[in-house]
């Protein structure tokens, strides 16, 4: 065995013996139909022939479906951008990005927007993407401080030890970043968001601390219409981002296989994404977000399932058919 196979082969042992080893699960043909405990389809809206026969009848008519051509840097995507502005209106953001995940997002904003000099508290709970973001950022890694999970307390006393010992913090010239999720899936707790924002809008009173919201499992769930909890609690104007993901409630991904067809359920577990943010903030992500630049744009057809889980949050339908469960026929 080589070097290399044998470092590898070691370090699967350990996860092996530790009980920790991940692998792909089980077909979907193995799993009873009406019991979902492993997906992300928190309004059965992927499993829902409503859905199914909107986005259908939706591709027939749309001009392109196939690929998007390109970066969006390099090729004009007027889908995507229609989908911002509905984006913009219906969670009552200055400005909407798209991206082609959470994951991407999130590394993304936590790459690009901190500056040397920065802060970023994080809560001890905040997805992988974050810490992968915060990791390939220009912020010293000194200055990225895990506070214990949805403890304002542990926060505040981040703050107050940073505004003591940084001039550049106490002055205004450098910033903090604070970044929580509204609804953590794994512990099913909902951060204290009212209290995160109103202690960093007193203690950093020069409008230097900034707080960013992950809303991905709380996405049509949560909030009217299911805008997620910043909105439920009135926070819009008084955070910096949020970032929605469309592959969990909306259907972008998960739940089971169906038929017919299953091309679509292939399409429709692409995620997207979107980060809401100003349009300072779209417009450096836009020159510095390596995974937004160096990477193709979302397909139209991705940017037309996600419309079509909008139309059925906004008039009231993924309500109805979360709540009765519509269960299609399940393939082999």
């Amino acid at each position: 065995m080589s070097s290399l196979n044998q470092k590898l082969s070691t370090a699967l042992s350990s996860r092996e013996k530790r009980h920790i080893r991940r692998r792909l699960p089980i077909s979907a043909s193995a799993v009873h139909p009406s019991r979902d405990f492993t997906s992300n389809d928190y309004l059965s809206l992927a499993t829902s022939p409503t859905l199914r026969t909107a986005f259908q009848s939706a591709l027939s008519a749309a001009p392109q479906i196939l690929g998007s051509g390109g970066s969006r840097l390099l090729v004009p995507t007027p889908a995507h951008v229609a989908l911002e502005r509905r984006l913009e209106r219906f969670f009552g953001a200055e400005k909407a990005l798209l991206f082609n995940s959470g994951f991407d997002a999130n590394v993304a904003f936590f790459s690009a927007i901190p500056q040397p000099g920065d802060f970023v508290l994080y809560d001890e709970h905040i997805h992988a993407s974050v810490h992968d973001g915060m990791s390939a950022s220009r912020v010293d890694p000194s200055s990225l401080i895990k506070f214990p999970h949805n403890s304002v307390a542990a926060l505040k006393q981040s703050l107050r030890k940073l505004l003591h010992e940084h001039e550049d913090l106490r002055d205004g010239k450098a910033s903090a970043f604070v970044a929580v999720e509204s609804l953590y899936s794994m512990d099913g707790t909902f951060a204290p968001l009212h209290e995160v924002v109103k202690s960093v809008e007193e203690m950093l009173p020069r409008g230097n601390g900034y707080v960013i919201v992950d809303e991905a499992h709380a996405t049509g769930i949560y909030g009217p219409q299911g805008r997620g909890m910043v909105a439920a609690l009135g926070l819009e104007g008084r955070v910096l981002a949020r970032l929605h993901t469309f592959g969990k409630a909306l259907a972008g991904s998960g739940g089971a296989r169906c038929s017919p067809p299953r091309a679509l359920n292939d399409i429709l577990r692409i995620n997207v994404a979107a980060i809401l943010t100003t349009e300072l903030i779209r417009d450096y992500l836009l020159n510095y977000a390596r995974p937004l630049i160096y990477t193709t744009a979302l397909t139209y057809a991705n940017v037309i399932g996600v419309e079509c889980a909008f139309d059925m949050l906004e008039d009231g339908s993924a309500e109805v058919v979360s709540s009765r469960f519509e269960s299609p026929e399940i393939c082999d």
